[in-house]
């Protein structure tokens, strides 16, 4: 229930003083200049309350922007190890565009706007930040604005559910022709890093992950039943990526001469516990080779190539390479239409019979 009370200072000014009280809620109160202001605000108050509105209005009021990015930073992001780094940065970018503001003032309007410059604006090397980067910005907000919503109850609604993202590109698939692979393990054997061709074998040979091939422990590996373990990836899940040909036989030998005081299979001379750094020993690699545009990560594009050419399905493309779902393996389709005619004529046949074809063809000729 509501009710009003008139009040009338020493000076002869009046004003209303409202009071909400609804069983089980905290009294809600205001003053007003006006009788009609007072009754519409206490109106909506107790119908807001009725409905669960009216307490998480008052905690966007109470809360800025930079409060939600500081202990979104400080209590949710320590539980994602992986993206802590990348996400503090990105959230911090927000946070100096819109810290200020009161999160009952950041609207999706402000959001679109800051959108559009992270867009148009130049990453620290100079190039242009591309739309996927600007997704991966917005992702981190969304989550921030999806806790802050369901479970601090600081928001009614997260003003990111109506920002669009930006169409992000099909996906970078470059992967090395023969004779371009060719080159590149010629030039990997004749590196002075005596570890770089079987790391380049590897890669090709299984489509690990940089980071998942450089952290591989000794204990991961199992030489008897031709397997290694991996058990920390970018999805979070273990996966058993098989060894098997050229792989196994240089894995074996490099078995022999492994470093004693370390666990690692590709440890820095200099410093043991950790890995030696491939880029420099890769870059040079590349040149030597006379190769244009490609990167490390690309060899997991050929990987995925040379799969879909050797008719591998997409579920078996995105199983080697412990992708969760089959998004981003379709890229590689379009390297299986060879394998996809042969499913098509395959099943043809089966329905419709070489016989039905044959007359097909025959009446054909009549013609």
């Amino acid at each position: 229930m509501a009710s009003i009370e008139k009040r009338v200072t020493d000076n002869g000014k009046v004003s209303y003083r409202v009071k909400v009280r609804l069983k089980g809620y905290p009294t809600q109160t205001a003053s007003f200049d006006r009788i009609t202001d007072a009754k519409k605000w206490a109106q909506h108050t107790e119908s807001a309350i009725r409905e669960g509105r009216h307490f998480k209005t008052t905690e966007a009021k109470k809360h800025t922007f930079g409060d939600m990015v500081d202990r979104y930073i400080k209590d949710t992001l320590p539980t994602k190890p992986k993206s802590q780094n990348k996400q503090t940065m990105q959230l911090n970018w927000w946070k100096e565009q819109l810290g200020d503001y009161l999160l009952a003032d950041v609207t999706t309007a402000l959001i679109v706007q800051c959108r559009d410059d992270l867009l148009s604006s130049n990453t620290r090397r100079g190039t242009q930040r591309s739309p996927a980067t600007v997704v991966r910005y917005m992702s981190a907000l969304s989550h921030a604005y999806t806790i802050a919503t369901n479970e601090w109850q600081w928001l009614e609604d997260s003003p990111m559910r109506k920002v669009k993202k930006p169409k992000e590109s099909r996906g970078r698939v470059r992967f090395l022709d023969d004779n371009e692979r060719e080159c590149l393990l010629l030039a990997c054997k004749d590196s002075t890093n005596e570890c770089l061709y079987l790391c380049v074998v590897l890669a090709i040979s299984t489509g690990m992950r940089q980071m998942e091939l450089m952290n591989l422990t000794w204990p991961d590996v199992n030489l008897k039943d031709r397997y290694i373990i991996l058990h920390e990836t970018k999805n979070g899940q273990r996966r058993r990526v098989p060894i098997t040909s050229h792989a196994y036989d240089l894995l074996k030998a490099h078995n022999k001469v492994r470093q004693i005081n370390t666990q690692l299979l590709f440890p820095s001379k200099r410093y043991p516990d950790r890995p030696f750094l491939l880029r420099l020993p890769f870059e040079r690699a590349i040149e030597q080779a006379g190769i244009d545009d490609f990167k490390w990560h690309d060899l997991r594009h050929c990987t995925a190539s040379y799969l879909a050419m050797n008719g591998a399905s997409l579920p078996e493309i995105a199983e080697v390479l412990g992708h969760k779902t089959l998004a981003m393996v379709k890229r590689y389709a379009h390297l299986s239409d060879g394998h996809v005619s042969s499913v098509v004529e395959s099943m043809n046949n089966k329905i419709f019979g070489e016989d039905q074809q044959q007359e097909a063809k025959n009446a054909e000729k009549d013609q």
